[in-house]
């Protein structure tokens, strides 16, 4: 897609931020900084979007899914509840990282 270039939506259609990859991986990260991952890092692109959460886990949302490994498992969450996606996160992962305060804002644009 070009810049400038507008997507065509059949009036009444409802916004539904999970279909956007960047949208849907965005409120994870507002649903794992209410949980105490105040870290996180998110990338967004082709299609898709990564979060870095720690240093052991990254998820990656694309085509209405969140996706993770935890220990040899691949898990997989619908991205239309990044709540429940941050309660199986938490039940692997109970504590957040606590680096040191970069400065770093926890908002990230979409492009």
């Amino acid at each position: 897609m070009e810049v400038g270039q507008v997507l065509a939506v059949r009036a009444g259609t409802p916004y539904l931020p999970w279909r956007d990859p960047c949208e849907a991986t965005r409120m994870l990260r507002y649903a794992l900084h209410r949980q105490g991952f105040t870290h996180t890092y998110q990338s967004n692109g082709n299609g898709m979007s990564v979060l870095s959460v720690s240093t052991d886990l990254t998820v990656w949302c694309r085509n209405g899914s969140f996706v993770w490994h935890e220990d040899d498992f691949l898990i997989t969450h619908p991205s239309d509840d990044p709540d429940g996606a941050t309660r199986l996160i938490m039940r692997h992962h109970r504590t957040p990282e606590r680096p040191d305060d970069d400065g770093l804002s926890p908002e990230t644009p979409c492009e």
